[in-house]
């Protein structure tokens, strides 16, 4: 699988404080965030913000490539026959990312604003979840090709997989209802929704799964 782009290690300092400046401002702005308040949260000009990035929309893009590289990270970290060791880290990454205090924020701000702003919030998903669904799929893709996965659609399984491991914790973060804010109730989700992926999806020889999923409590 082909690593999102930019990679952390070619990013610099002044790089790191930008993109840290989008985060934090998206939590409190939304999609009403300027070049003006970016440069001046991450103490440069908007002369600078545009002469490395173009345009607010490349700025965007390339926070949402940043927040990609480090979601797939565990993927493509654990490389190999460890199918339900690399899923695990990645739900694990990918639930604690989306229950970061700023994350649930900006997914309030931007689901509130889609309607006045639908070409930005279309760009936002298309850099952010449609790009992590199609390299998800790219990964799925690779392990068919080994016989670790049964033959299917890469896709439509990377799409499955998506929905079982968010659930419905991130609608329950939309409407301000207790949802699993805890890392020990997150993990036993996580390894629900893997383990019963791949019941559903593994080759029979590729992995050996735990007995069973009942007698959890995942509220």
């Amino acid at each position: 699988m082909n690593s999102p782009a930019p990679a952390a290690a070619l990013l610099d300092a002044r790089d790191h404080r930008v993109f840290d400046a989008v985060r934090d401002l998206m939590a409190t702005q939304g999609m009403q965030l300027s070049m003006e308040s970016v440069a001046q949260q991450a103490g440069c000009s908007k002369q600078t913000l545009y002469s490395r990035y173009g345009s607010k929309q490349e700025l965007l893009r390339r926070v949402l490539q940043r927040h990609l590289c480090r979601a797939t990270a565990g993927l493509r970290a654990l490389e190999g026959d460890d199918l339900r060791g690399c899923l695990l880290q990645f739900a694990f990454d990918y639930l604690d990312h989306f229950n970061e205090p700023h994350v649930v924020q900006t997914r309030r701000l931007i689901a509130g604003e889609a309607a006045r702003f639908p070409d930005e919030a279309r760009s936002l998903y298309r850099d952010g979840a449609e790009a992590l669904t199609f390299h998800l799929a790219e990964w799925i893709q690779h392990r068919i090709n080994e016989g670790l996965l049964r033959h299917d659609d890469p896709h439509f399984m990377a799409e499955l997989l998506l929905s079982m491991i968010a659930g419905q914790d991130f609608e329950k973060q939309r409407f301000h209802t207790p949802h699993r804010a805890d890392a020990s109730q997150r993990r036993r989700w996580a390894e629900f929704s893997v383990d019963s992926f791949l019941r559903a999806f593994a080759a029979p020889e590729a992995i050996r799964l735990p007995h069973s999923n009942q007698h959890r409590s995942f509220s």
